[in-house]
């Protein structure tokens, strides 16, 4: 028996002696998985003010280690998070529990730095990091009014933006809230028509509506750089002179123009008194649209329009207006025109592409006649149709009523489905659009979507989806007005993944608000803008159908 014990002690020793050059290192401490609130699969969304962080680890945590190594911080102040730390799984899981309840969406972030020890003394491989967003809070940030209420409110502040901040000089529209000097022709007009509203709601007067227009026309008329009758996308508002939109967009852009021209026809048609101001301002009016030039427009009589002209670079945009997306409107001008008209045939080759705008493909059960899959953003729905109205209008292609209830639906069906798992996407927040996002600007759709919604977007669409427009409408004031709710109405855009919101109000995306809510109340702009003679007869050229024909 001695002899086997000291046979097993040599053994032990001479093992020991052996294995002297190979030090045993322990494998490195890791983050296998972590949870909030049982919430297992990120991005961890809507969690509660008082969470369970579940942080798990592949070996035993070296408590000493933990207090200065698991950080629980607010990611836009940094502040640090005082909280409770629990232990399991015999120490390689770890549960941090906030002290004070957290604030409603915002994002917090659990910084773990490699620094952290296990109790065989490996290390954290790298730091981690796990974030998470907490649940809004979904009390009424207003007190409750009717959705008619509602709506005048809407209409009433988002007005401002284009009365209150006008340009002083010219009184046309600023391209957004932080341009300065830069006006927008586009989103003059859709000022113009904005104005008119707000006479019929008794924001203003008549007169001083006509006065502002009147102001305007002016401006256009004697000031503005023009391009064989063309505007510019954007403008100085106190000289007149063209900015440029980019490089060699620095002249004529047609699109921009016939929103212009949609806008100041409608006023045209309001102002109908026999009035010595109101029929002076009519005949301005007539003089800026019979000296468009629509049909120079098609390059050397190509059957098609371009978008752009400029006096440096000539067509080297080199971009054809072609369907289907936001212009239609440019194509119907083109063909009413009294001066310049464009023959069906460059409607058929240039917008229609000989049949080539149709779809006909059905998303969540909702068939899209024309456009692209899915319909993309919704200002194709909106910016045509702030006076053209789609009720009872239909070509060959599409009944463009159909076609504007399909887009807006499957934009709203596609934002409820969430197939993306962004924050916030549901059947009464939904809406996507060009706008504004967190780190620039981009057209929204859902094969361009990363979680930015724009209230315009379901707004606008009002006259389509009014049911899921009015669920947006209440969700944007009463549960997410303190965020969007400013002096112009509502910002461009916000994104709850993230969260974002905007500090931005846009032109083009202020002005169809109020204007289709108007459409959806009255039809008002409908009405006027289809009351236009010219308009008739180009309809007609295309050999569309309306109940105005």
């Amino acid at each position: 028996m001695k002899f086997f014990k000291y046979f097993a002690f040599c053994f032990i020793v001479m093992s020991c002696k052996s294995g002297d050059n190979k030090q045993v290192v322990p494998p490195s401490l890791e983050l296998i998985n972590s949870a909030v609130d049982n919430h297992s699969l990120q991005p961890f969304y809507e969690i509660n003010y008082r969470p369970n962080i579940q942080l798990i680890f592949n070996s035993k945590l070296n408590r000493d280690f933990v207090p200065k190594n698991i950080i629980l911080a607010d990611s836009q102040t940094s502040d640090i998070i005082s909280v409770d730390v629990e232990y399991a799984q015999n120490d390689s899981a770890v549960i941090l529990k906030p002290k004070t309840p957290l604030k409603s969406l915002s994002k917090y972030t659990v910084e773990i730095y490699k620094e952290l020890k296990s109790q065989n003394g490996s290390f954290l491989s790298k730091d981690e990091r796990v974030t998470f967003i907490t649940a809004m809070d979904s009390t009424d940030k207003f007190v409750k009014i009717s959705d008619e209420q509602l709506l005048d409110l809407v209409q009433k502040q988002t007005f401002k933006y284009f009365w209150d901040f006008g340009h002083p000089v010219s009184g046309l529209s600023r391209e957004r809230n932080s341009s300065g000097e830069t006006v927008t022709s586009g989103g003059s007009g859709f000022g113009v028509m904005a104005i008119l509203v707000g006479i019929e709601r008794k924001f203003i007067s008549r007169e001083e509506g006509l006065a502002r227009i009147d102001k305007i026309v002016d401006f256009l008329k004697d000031k503005t750089q023009k391009y064989h009758g063309a505007f510019p996308h954007w403008l100085n508002g106190s000289t007149g002179a063209t900015i440029a939109f980019s490089q060699k967009d620095n002249g004529a852009d047609l699109v921009e123009t016939s929103y212009l021209l949609q806008g100041l026809l409608t006023a045209r048609q309001y102002f109908s008194n026999n009035t010595p101001k109101e029929l002076e301002l009519k005949s301005k009016i007539n003089t800026i649209w019979n000296n468009v030039e629509w049909s120079w427009f098609r390059k050397n009589n190509e059957k098609t329009l371009y978008w752009h002209w400029s006096p440096n670079f000539n067509w080297d945009m080199n971009m054809p207006i072609s369907g289907y997306n936001e212009a239609l409107i440019t194509y119907i001008l083109a063909a009413s025109s009294p001066t310049f008209a464009i023959p069906k045939e460059v409607y058929e080759n240039g917008w229609a592409k000989n049949g080539a705008i149709k779809n006909g493909n059905t998303y969540f059960g909702v068939k899209l006649p024309v456009g692209f899959a899915y319909g993309g953003p919704l200002f194709f729905a909106h910016y045509s149709f702030l006076g053209l109205d789609p009720n009872g209008l239909q070509d060959s292609y599409a009944n463009y009523l159909e076609q504007n209830i399909a887009h807006s639906k499957i934009n709203f069906l596609y934002c409820k489905n969430n197939s993306k798992r962004h924050n916030g996407y549901s059947e009464n927040c939904w809406g996507l659009t060009a706008s504004d996002e967190y780190n620039g600007y981009s057209a929204h759709e859902p094969n361009n979507d990363n979680g930015t919604i724009s209230p315009t977007a379901a707004l606008s669409s009002l006259p389509f989806t009014p049911i899921e427009s009015m669920q947006a409408l209440r969700f944007f004031y009463f549960k997410l007005g303190d965020k969007l709710w400013k002096n112009y109405g509502f910002v461009d855009a916000f994104n709850l993944n993230r969260p974002w919101f905007a500090d931005s109000f846009l032109a083009i995306d202020q002005g169809p608000e109020i204007i289709m809510i108007e459409n959806y109340r009255s039809q008002m702009l409908w009405k006027l803008f289809m009351s236009c003679p010219e308009v008739k007869n180009g309809l007609k050229q295309l050999e569309f159908s309306s109940p105005y024909l």
